[in-house]
């Protein structure tokens, strides 16, 4: 049809010319039922629905359950959200086969109620788990949905999307100490989620994205059908590798390509204060970051600490490392390309892949590798984050400006990670996410408090301030943002419609020209815009159509 070929620039101003300003959404404001009459709607037409019988106790928890709390809870990492007066689910589904995700989505549609789908909990701004801009709305919890089914011989694993990446990590190491898989360095992570924002890791540099190394998979569509690869075709395939969750379907499984790993590998932490020379040292490694044997991953972790003498507050830089061989191999890399930061021997850990996992996620050296199988993650805060792409160097005096204003602020964390290798040699349109040739690296910021803070506006209003100072330091036109970072402060769709022009702010920012590509699949798949969230992509307005 003819509105495949519409470009961006042209539709916004066909949607400018138009009175009608027309969102994308056929959804109309409703008289709002009473709870017990959406639980009892709901409950009637799932159990007619699904094909297997399911206790009403395992399945279904309403805000009268005693457990309800716990379960809306239990994977949810922003307590932001949890907070008495964030909206609550009338219903919380936790399918225990995928015929129930299925008549989820069908009753779902048939009552008219919206949607939400967590896997993991992990989102930053809550969307698989509150509704801000619709009401009532139900959540369908695929925790229990977790499945692994690694095959060696194949190279490959069908993966449930309930399932934790930690969890997908001990079951292949389970069956070979050779094999891997290179996504998230939070073991918590829920898979589902995880990969249909990318999906990066520690081994991103040698093997690409987590997204970059799937080669299958699962959902439910809009109409409640479970369709595969061949069954939904390669443009949504495309789409939900990479282009944000929940807005295409629920992720049942993927199925995800295994990579080889030597069974011996090396990690280290080196850490310098400003005192020690941090801010000549974090300008050589932006200069070599990207550029260092793709075996090498060196990310860089900034916070503020008391330290010295006079247990002053400063800023440290840990660089934080994975090496993909042994230690002496690593040394000779490390003297060759980045011989400022004078790693020695003994700062060197040679161990297995799945103990490095441990490494990297912070765990203490001799926590045994099973905990990865508690599949629920241990750090929970209230936080506010953002991300950021770098291509050039940010200067040292640029630097001295950005430790002033860490040392302002409570609980600062930012993240550098590094880019290069095969992640400048993949297309930026192979899968949604674009950032690839050209990035040095990639910046989390992140203020955290632990308590519900009655002026948490001033971490907002620092994160912020942080985030305007950076501005002239990293990627424009557009300033790019990492989708699994979601921030709100980018833009939202609002009320039930989701407008193409607001959605384009926030868009081309997480997924650069890849944006209408994701914009024409859901146009396709879901027209009349199901499955949406405060950014989720919005198909086109009717009158863009055709």
């Amino acid at each position: 049809m003819a509105f495949w070929r519409i470009s961006i620039c042209s539709l916004l101003l066909l949607l400018l010319s138009s009175s009608t300003m027309a969102t994308a959404s056929i959804y109309r404001p409703r008289k709002r039922p009473t709870s017990s009459l959406i639980q009892e709607k709901f409950i009637q037409c799932f159990t007619g629905s699904s094909q297997f019988y399911i206790p009403l106790s395992t399945a279904f928890f309403t805000p009268n359950n005693a457990s309800f709390t716990s379960v809306l809870q239990s994977t949810s990492q922003n307590l932001r959200y949890l907070v008495p007066s964030m909206p609550k689910p009338e219903l919380i589904i936790t399918p225990l086969h995928e015929s129930q995700a299925q008549a989820s989505v069908i009753c779902a549609k048939r009552l008219d109620i919206h949607l939400r789908v967590r896997s993991g909990g992990h989102d930053y701004e809550g969307l698989s788990y509150v509704s801000q801009i619709e009401s009532p709305f139900v959540i369908v919890d695929l925790s229990k949905l977790r499945l692994i089914k690694v095959d060696i011989q194949d190279n490959s694993a069908w993966v449930e999307a309930g399932a934790t990446i930690g969890e997908v990590y001990y079951r292949i190491a389970e069956k070979s100490n050779i094999h891997g898989f290179p996504g998230g360095l939070c073991t918590s992570l829920g898979i589902g989620g995880h990969i249909t924002g990318g999906a990066y890791g520690s081994m991103m540099r040698k093997f690409g994205l987590g997204a970059d190394n799937v080669i299958d998979a699962r959902i439910v569509d809009v109409n409640g059908r479970v369709l595969d690869r061949a069954a939904m075709g390669e443009d949504l395939f495309w789409a939900i590798r990479g282009g944000g969750g929940a807005s295409f379907g629920i992720i049942l499984e993927w199925k995800i390509k295994l990579v080889p790993i030597p069974a011996t590998v090396t990690v280290f932490t080196v850490t310098k204060s400003l005192e020690q020379g941090a801010t000549k040292l974090l300008y050589k490694w932006q200069t070599v970051a990207d550029k260092l044997d793709e075996d090498l991953f060196i990310r860089v972790i900034i916070q503020t600490a008391n330290a010295g003498k006079n247990n002053a507050k400063t800023v440290t830089t840990s660089y934080n490392a994975l090496f993909l061989g042994d230690a002496e191999r690593l040394l000779r890399v490390m003297q060759q390309s980045f011989p400022e930061l004078g790693l020695t021997r003994k700062e060197c850990t040679e161990t297995s892949w799945i103990k490095s996992v441990l490494y990297i996620a912070g765990y203490s050296s001799n926590t045994p590798a099973e905990i990865l199988l508690q599949g629920r993650s241990t750090f929970k805060n209230y936080f506010k984050a953002k991300s950021d792409f770098v291509k050039e160097a940010i200067p040292e005096t640029a630097l001295e400006g950005l430790w002033k204003r860490l040392l302002e602020e409570d609980s600062p964390l930012m993240i550098w990670n590094p880019y290069g290798g095969m992640m400048g040699r993949i297309s930026e349109s192979q899968i949604p996410f674009p950032h690839r040739q050209g990035i040095k690296f990639k910046i989390q910021y992140l203020t955290l408090w632990q308590v519900e803070d009655n002026n948490a506006s001033k971490h907002f209003d620092w994160i912020r301030r942080l985030y305007n100072y950076m501005a002239p330091y990293v990627s424009m036109f557009p300033r790019g943002a990492y989708v699994n970072y979601r921030d709100l402060d980018l833009g939202m769709n609002k009320n039930i419609n989701t407008s193409f022009i607001e959605a384009s702010l926030w868009g081309v920012r997480y997924f650069k020209d890849n944006f209408m590509r994701l914009v024409k699949v859901k146009t396709r798949v879901d027209p009349n815009n199901f499955f949406r969230h405060e950014q989720s992509i919005p198909p086109l307005p009717v009158q863009a159509r055709y």
